[in-house]
């Protein structure tokens, strides 16, 4: 569990929704930083770590993210651009990095459904993005789900 008083997180926390919901947040913000500064993974992450309470957030999977999405980068924004009418490198940074989660889970976590990862990627979009970002994230998030998920989309479709 998770010891309030030191602030250090725990190292397993339930799988809820809402677990999830707040790591997701937190690896938004770690990624904004990573693409803005350039800093070490590592150093973030620790940085994170110490200066947020970790009480209900799901930290292996802020920690898989946070790690996994940059290793992975160049192919996530393969899989993104070819939906978009613009490059990634010209993207809002808090966009570009909403996409890359979104498509990573679509890619990489199956355990999620493609309705769940089009879902937090539109919340982030309105809590942190652009005014009616969130618009432009739901159409490429949904693009993107189609085709890294088809049998699931196609599923859900009937």
């Amino acid at each position: 569990m998770n010891d309030t008083s030191t602030n250090q997180p725990a190292k397993a926390v339930k799988m809820s929704p809402g677990a999830r919901k707040k790591a997701r947040q937190r690896v938004l913000q770690a990624l904004y930083q990573w693409q803005l500064s350039g800093n070490a993974l590592i150093d973030i992450e620790n940085q994170f770590l110490q200066d947020n309470s970790w009480n209900k957030v799901d930290v292996l999977y802020f920690q898989e993210l946070l790690h996994a999405i940059p290793q992975q980068v160049s192919q996530l924004d393969e899989c993104l651009e070819i939906h978009m009418s613009r490059s990634m490198q010209s993207m809002d940074p808090v966009e570009c990095a909403i996409l890359r989660m979104a498509t990573y889970e679509l890619k990489c976590r199956l355990d999620v459904p493609y309705r769940v990862v089009i879902n937090e990627a539109v919340d982030l979009a309105k809590l942190f993005g652009a005014t009616d970002g969130h618009k432009f994230i739901n159409g490429v998030v949904d693009k993107v789900a189609k085709d890294l998920r088809p049998l699931e989309f196609s599923q859900a479709a009937r």
